[in-house]
């Protein structure tokens, strides 16, 4: 099992300290947390990690992990990162507390659109997105069961993957690039004394659509309000007052299209 195998200068830094499993996310890595440090175990697909990439570029830049050690041995590679302080933004607070969360989100947006893009080292436009997901296609890994209601199937606006990567393909909107997380959802955003404390999970980060990060935290929201995530349905909460706090109008063709694109990762 790869945590009976983990470097030994990792093993140095980490051992005999107690740490907790972290099951929130849907990456399938291995996630270990311990009190200030963050250790990721993964596959070794052959490529360089792109979170490490991101995160080192970002350091200054955003509130991100530090890479404290990064390592490739027997077909996993391991991460070590320090630990971002606060709690997730989906914790219950934040669903009992809607405007915090919405003021708080909408500042979170707004740190990476001004952050100076030119130098970053990783461009998700169309291209290297449609890319990446013709290549999952190819390669089976498109899971159809984790997507939205209706994308998918008989009764679905697309037959299958395939059916949905033409349209994203014939369908490409205006891009407006600005520097994205590339997975704006509630558990990547964190909080502490009602401000945004740091972002984790940036490996999807990069010059993107700007609206793609509003596009993934719309659903984000949505689905946390709405009794998909947790169980517990808001029904005051309608995930359009995000738009409110952020003093602009629903683009509702690129909010559909960049939720469509999302269904192929």
């Amino acid at each position: 099992m790869e945590r009976d195998n983990i470097p030994q200068c990792i093993m140095q830094l980490i051992a005999g300290k107690p740490y907790e499993l972290d099951e929130t996310g849907m990456s399938g890595s291995t996630i270990m947390i311990f009190d200030d440090m963050v250790l990721k175990i993964e596959k070794d697909r052959g490529e360089e990690d792109p979170a490490v990439l991101m995160m080192r570029w970002l350091k200054g830049k955003l509130p991100v992990p530090e890479v404290l050690s990064y390592e490739k041995e027997g077909g996993y590679r391991y991460l070590l990162m320090t630990k971002i302080p606060g709690e997730m933004s989906c914790n219950d607070h934040y669903h009992e507390h809607p405007d915090e969360l919405l003021k708080i989100l909408s500042d979170a947006l707004r740190m990476f659109w001004e952050v100076d893009i030119s130098g970053c080292p990783v461009t998700r436009d169309l291209d290297a997105e449609l890319k990446e997901a013709r290549y999952r296609i190819d390669k089976g890994l498109v899971d159809i069961e984790d997507a939205e209601p209706g994308t998918f199937g008989e009764n679905g606006s697309f037959k299958n993957p395939e059916d949905l990567y033409q349209w994203l393909d014939n369908n490409r909107p205006a891009f407006e690039p600005v520097l994205s997380h590339g997975d704006f959802c509630l558990p990547n955003i964190f909080i502490k004394d009602g401000k945004v404390s740091g972002f984790i999970d940036v490996g999807r980060a990069g010059i993107c659509d700007k609206w793609k990060d509003i596009a993934l935290c719309y659903r984000s929201l949505m689905h946390n309000f709405d009794g998909t995530f947790g169980g517990k349905v808001y029904p005051d909460f309608n995930p359009d007052m995000l738009f409110e706090q952020l003093g602009i109008g629903p683009d509702r063709d690129k909010i559909r299209y960049y939720i469509l694109l999302d269904e192929l990762f």
